[in-house]
């Protein structure tokens, strides 16, 4: 029920976080594992003991923080282990029992006290002297640390100290990398475009070279097709001179004299012509005369006739 509410959270400051796993992990690594012959009959409990102080009212800051080990073996033994917050190095080792005191009322951690007439002294022993090890050395480990943080505290001043000097050095790094870098772009520009231009010189008068090559050959192959075209067109001019002047002959020898008699007679004939041709023009006349008399007389003959059946019938 309270796993959704935040109220079975440990908060932790990161260092007494680092502390704790790294103890715990130390201790089951090094002391809990090596003397439990059977590794799944190993059981471990963890805890805190809440302090009064409280996050928002709601989750408890812990006091202690503690580790229960059983070994539920022939040789068993079982262990307790505590952290006071306030002390992150410190790490304690006690009974089961007495940890259990430590706790609410009636709390037991393991069934039947993980077989407490049955543990073993020597196993206890070992592995109480097992953790007393780990527990010098992390003692060690602090005083080295206070050394560490010492001498840490010392390279901060003269890294302080140092700092301007080590930007200093870096700006003019950067810019002297910086200035190397333009020359080297500029000096590719400078090649590149005057590479770019004379091969763009040299590309535009080979293709000059090329073309006025091109167009020498092409004149001269056609020099010797221009002459002897113009020589067949001259002798084929001639051809058809001759062949325009002897068209005539033949067509003028060719003429009939009879042709020539009808030719110089044709005036003659045309003036004899003029009375007949006046005679048929005014007979022509006369009958057209004649004939639209007659329609008109038609015409009225047969309006007359008309009429007078008109009469006849009215």
């Amino acid at each position: 029920m309270a796993t959704y509410t935040l109220t079975n959270a440990v908060p932790l400051s990161p260092s007494l976080s680092k502390s704790w796993h790294r103890d715990i992990g130390r201790v089951v690594e090094q002391a809990l594992v090596p003397h439990c012959s059977k590794k799944d009959h190993l059981y471990l409990l963890a805890g805190a003991i809440p302090s009064g102080v409280r996050v928002k009212g709601k989750v408890s800051v812990p006091e202690t923080l503690w580790l229960a080990a059983c070994c539920d073996d022939r040789e068993g033994w079982s262990l307790g282990l505590v952290k006071k917050v306030n002390d992150e190095n410190s790490l304690a080792d006690l009974t089961v029992g007495e940890l259990e005191k430590q706790l609410l009322a009636g709390v037991h951690l393991f069934n039947g006290n993980c077989g407490e007439d049955n543990q073993s002294q020597e196993k206890t022993e070992a592995v109480l002297q097992a953790v007393s090890q780990i527990r010098s050395g992390d003692q060690v480990g602090t005083s080295d640390n206070q050394e560490a943080r010492d001498s840490g505290l010392v390279r901060k001043v003269a890294g302080i100290i140092a700092t301007p000097f080590i930007k200093l050095l870096e700006l003019l790094i950067y810019v002297f990398v910086e200035l190397v870098k333009f020359v080297f772009y500029f000096l590719w520009l400078v090649i590149k475009r005057v590479g770019g231009t004379v091969l763009d010189g040299v590309y535009s008068l080979w293709n000059g070279v090329v073309s006025y090559l091109k167009a020498i050959s092409m004149v001269l192959i056609s020099i010797p097709y221009d002459v002897g075209r113009v020589i067949i067109n001259i002798f084929l001019g001639f051809l058809q001179i001759v062949q325009d002047v002897a068209s005539l002959t033949y067509r003028i020898l060719c003429i009939p004299v009879g042709f020539v008699l009808h030719l110089a007679a044709f005036p003659y004939h045309s003036i004899c012509a003029i009375p007949s041709v006046l005679k048929d023009m005014a007979t022509g006349i006369g009958g057209t005369f004649s004939l639209v008399i007659d329609a008109t007389a038609a015409v009225l003959h047969g309006f007359y006739y008309l009429a007078g059946h008109i009469v006849k019938r009215f």
